[in-house]
């Protein structure tokens, strides 16, 4: 019999801190596909694979922590969770919180989410909280909130977050039979980067200033090395590539928008850890990966997604990538998140035929 996924947790539930007897809140995330992208690896000349992480239930990789932060807070008093968010935060804690019977409230930046994204919080009945300020100010009030109120925090800066989301690194390792060569990564609250070098390093027989629980030294080794780990901001909102945080940040990306990095420090760990880099890429280079990835791949991401396979492109053209080298670009988000971005300057106005074959085989240039 062919196996059932069963979420994030009870798949690799000796490598996250959770008694066996403890309630999971889970909604079958993880286990997304990983997919060989042959027009990248000819662009590049690499092997390069794409992590869809679109494939999770509410459209983004945001639900392998949220299983982990909601499950963790069952254990508190608490009966309502809170995030600031951008978007996809949003969706995925509103629709586990739904999954655990608790109450959401969302943080959110005035005018600065996709329409997709918003949707998901509103119809899975999160209560919304518009701030005339950017996400870094909608970061700041939740964290005054759940220290002065009985709501849990679940954004990234709850280290549960960051548990579930290393469990990516390990299905990446459990898909290749080793850990890549490099791995790429968007990087905008940063605590992706952060949990993926955490999971290659478990997964390596190593610790890291994130581990928690069960000791990654107790477990046999699953890889034999990690990847360096490159991790791509966009132009408009690149702090850690800047070295300082950006007050108002700008960029088409609105999942990567954010000018303070709560996971700043682990970010720079990764890559320095690691012997890799964070870059920037303009707006005009993540459209272009997004359509690039559509037409010749077959994987449709939102525009914050984009940043990883723009950079690779960008590391590429400079020379920066080894010929031969295995890579793994993650995209976070599914691009029915924000469709606008994607049809943008597109001719949507389709004329229409009469209703025969001959029309159509006309219209195709049959």
């Amino acid at each position: 019999m062919a196996h059932q996924w069963q979420g994030v947790i009870r798949e690799y539930h000796e490598r996250l801190p959770f008694g066996a007897d403890d309630p999971v809140v889970t909604l079958g995330e993880g286990g997304t596909p990983l997919v060989p992208a042959p027009a990248l690896s000819s662009r590049t000349g690499a092997k390069v694979y794409v992590k869809v992480e679109g494939m999770n239930p509410t459209g983004s990789f945001k639900d392998r922590g949220m299983t982990s932060a909601i499950s963790q807070v069952l254990h508190s008093d608490a009966k309502i969770v809170a995030c600031a968010s951008t978007g996809n935060t949003s969706a995925s804690a509103a629709a586990y919180a739904v999954a655990a019977g608790l109450s959401s409230a969302v943080i959110l930046p005035a005018g600065k989410i996709a329409a997709g994204k918003l949707a998901q919080a509103i119809v899975h009945g999160a209560n919304l909280v518009a701030v005339d300020g950017n996400f870094d100010d909608c970061l700041r009030i939740a964290r005054e909130l759940t220290a002065n109120y009985p709501v849990a925090l679940v954004n990234s800066v709850n280290p549960y977050r960051l548990q579930g989301q290393k469990t990516a690194a390990f299905e990446v390792v459990d898909a290749l039979g080793d850990a890549p060569d490099i791995h790429v990564l968007p990087v905008g609250n940063a605590g992706n980067i952060s949990a993926y070098w955490m999971g290659y390093c478990e997964y390596a027989g190593r610790t890291t200033a994130a581990s928690m629980g069960r000791s990654a030294t107790e477990l046999a080794p699953v890889a034999s090395k990690v990847p360096q780990m490159w991790g791509v901001q966009a132009w408009g909102a690149a702090p850690l590539v800047l070295g300082h945080p950006v007050e108002k940040p700008e960029t088409v990306a609105t999942a990567i928008r954010i000018g303070n990095p709560a996971s700043w420090k682990l970010a720079e760990e990764a890559r320095d850890d690691s012997q890799g880099w964070i870059d920037r890429v303009t707006d005009e280079e993540i459209l272009a990966a997004q359509a690039l990835l559509a037409a010749q791949v077959g994987v449709f991401i939102e525009p914050g997604s984009a940043a990883s396979i723009a950079g690779l492109l960008k590391a590429a053209e400079a020379g920066k990538v080894p010929e031969g080298a295995t890579i793994v670009c993650t995209v976070t988000g599914n691009g029915l998140k924000d469709t606008a971005t994607a049809l943008s300057g597109r001719d949507l106005d389709i004329t229409p035929i009469e209703a025969t074959t001959e029309a159509a085989a006309r219209a195709l240039d049959l």
